[in-house]
């Protein structure tokens, strides 16, 4: 597992690219056969891809938890972003299609991922949180996800928002996920920008072709950077970071968010005319 240290917007100003990439982005996530994983000190956060083929990759907490298992003291979700694959927790079986979503809940202590036809492996990706309380683990397909439709094509930013863990879906402890996809023609997310100075937030960017990229601002809002986006690359949002981005083309980002509250619009929002 590797470990990714908080780092203090001051500093933050000095950094090149390749040491603000270093830092923020996850450039590798998804890997065939294997399950990865990032721990971030920026509330604790775990995020992780996984690949099963043949072999099956089980969630372990290794060296960096010091936890007898992964979910002892933690939280998931789990969205598949790829073909069909399975999620067996305890013994249960969850099956996961595109752009479902499984939450397991503090104290599941076998969880092993698989994919339906290994020569065409699914694409799990996760998130994990601190928790204190379990909460029931449940599964959200896509389907069933209330959809909530956002922006306009006149802002270049029309799309649709599946909440999938937060205060009305899933109950969880702290963590909050969901999914934003952008309607063809629409290629800016996050405008006007904003920070939640008492949460970190994780983006995965997906859905996006070869050649396409998404230009990810990120910093404190009178002083900008931006990092250059792949497909199934991954952002660490600090609490202190605006955390916006446009595509060369549209595309589909997967939100994730722990902290210090559970409201969904915790949210200070900044004008365009402080944007730097």
């Amino acid at each position: 597992m590797e470990i990714r240290h908080a780092t203090n917007p001051e500093d933050f100003k000095q950094y090149t690219t390749d040491k603000i990439k270093k830092e923020f982005m996850i450039e590798s996530l998804f890997q065939t056969g294997e399950l990865n994983m990032v721990y971030s000190h920026y509330d604790r956060v775990v995020v992780g891809g996984v690949i099963p083929t043949n072999k099956t990759l089980k969630l372990d907490a290794g060296d960096a938890l010091r936890t007898e298992y992964f979910l002892e003291r933690r939280e998931i979700g789990i969205v598949n972003i790829g073909p069909k694959g399975k999620v067996v927790v305890d013994g249960e079986e969850f099956e996961l299609n595109k752009r479902d979503c499984l939450y397991i809940g503090l104290g599941k202590k076998d969880v092993t991922f698989h994919s339906e036809d290994p020569s065409n492996p699914a694409r799990l990706y996760f998130v994990s949180a601190n928790a204190h309380k379990e909460y029931p683990t449940k599964k959200l397909p896509i389907s069933d996800a209330a959809p909530t439709k956002l922006g306009s094509d006149a802002e270049s930013n029309n799309r649709t928002i599946y909440k999938y863990i937060h205060g009305e879906g899933i109950q969880s402890c702290q963590l909050m996920m969901g999914m934003t996809l952008l309607e063809p023609n629409n290629m800016w997310n996050t405008m006007p920008a904003h920070v939640h100075d008492r949460r970190a937030e994780v983006y995965l960017y997906f859905d996006m072709e070869e050649e396409s990229r998404v230009f990810h601002f990120m910093g404190r809002p009178d002083e900008t950077r931006h990092l250059l986006v792949k497909n199934e690359q991954a952002i660490l949002s600090p609490p202190w970071s605006i955390h916006s981005g446009v595509g060369t083309n549209n595309y589909t980002f997967i939100w994730a968010m722990a902290g210090e509250n559970y409201t969904f619009k915790d949210m200070d929002f900044v004008p365009m005319d402080e944007l730097k």
